[in-house]
């Protein structure tokens, strides 16, 4: 397989197929991302992906499922991305998903009748970078568009068909307006209603923007008791119809797994404790991304 530097996927996908489209991410500009530092973005030639997908066809017949790397596959041009789909069924017909990372930018530049036919070429599940639903946050962060406009496109997406998997961050907005990014942020995963919702907590990463103005005094990472009253505030706002809320990943003090809307207040109960000091909270030295 052809792969171009640092390879980054969901945690879900460890087991998956990784098939790299593109390189690095279209967008870029996040300050507290480091996960394609060095990457030009690029979509690979039509060529490589080919030999690729034979290689993949050939050597990895017990897997189940395909994850289209890296940052961004949803911005090939529809008709290239049709391609590339239809490829990927024909010689691996065994898959049972193919999921992607999106972003909003990328998924308002098709039309509702555009990603219909994504989903019917077989692309099932798709990550998407929420991060913060507070409109002040996101723009200091750098994403693209603001809470209503990402919350569209997510909306999008679960209309056409697709899983949709948000990731949103913890202590992004730094201590001073860390339970008002936690409310707006429930808020906006509530609109969204998507399959699963997981919370990230933030790490600086060396060589990012935000980690230099850490440096210079201007940005605070939340202490760890910051961090759990951030993520109560975000929990009790997050009202999904059905689905998982997690806060299981590596960077994460208390992990959680939560079967919403019915699990809400156990898990809240949990964090309650855990801030009472009668859970064991993750060492730092074991946190990473």
């Amino acid at each position: 397989m052809d792969y171009q530097g640092r390879i980054i996927r969901p945690p879900s996908e460890a087991e998956s197929i990784l098939l790299q489209v593109t390189t690095g991410c279209s967008h870029g500009k996040c300050t507290f991302c480091g996960a394609y530092q060095g990457k030009r973005f690029s979509i690979k030639p039509p060529e490589t992906i080919s030999r690729d997908i034979a290689f993949a066809s050939e050597h990895f017949r017990d897997q189940r499922r395909l994850f289209l790397c890296d940052g961004d596959a949803l911005i090939i041009p529809q008709d290239r991305l049709l391609r590339i789909l239809d490829e990927i069924r024909s010689a691996l017909p065994w898959l049972t998903r193919i999921g992607s990372y999106a972003n909003a930018k990328a998924a308002a530049r098709k039309s509702d009748e555009e990603l219909r036919q994504l989903h019917r070429h077989g692309l099932g599940m798709i990550y998407m970078g929420l991060e913060s639903g507070h409109d002040p946050t996101l723009q200091r962060m750098g994403k693209h568009g603001n809470a209503a406009f990402i919350v569209e496109q997510g909306r999008r997406l679960r209309a056409a068909g697709m899983k949709l998997n948000v990731t949103v961050l913890l202590g992004l907005a730094g201590p001073e307006r860390s339970l008002e990014h936690a409310r707006a942020t429930g808020q906006a995963l509530s609109a969204m209603d998507p399959d699963q919702a997981a919370a990230l907590t933030l790490m600086l990463i060396p060589g990012t923007p935000l980690h230099a103005q850490a440096l210079e005094g201007r940005f605070r990472e939340l202490t760890a008791r910051e961090a759990l009253l951030e993520l109560r505030e975000l929990l009790a706002n997050t009202h999904l119809s059905r689905g998982l809320f997690l806060s299981d990943h590596a960077s994460n003090r208390l992990p959680l797994r939560v079967r919403l809307p019915k699990g809400r207040d156990a898990a809240l109960a949990r964090i309650d404790a855990a801030l009472e000091g009668g859970v064991r909270l993750k060492p730092e030295d074991s946190r990473r991304l």
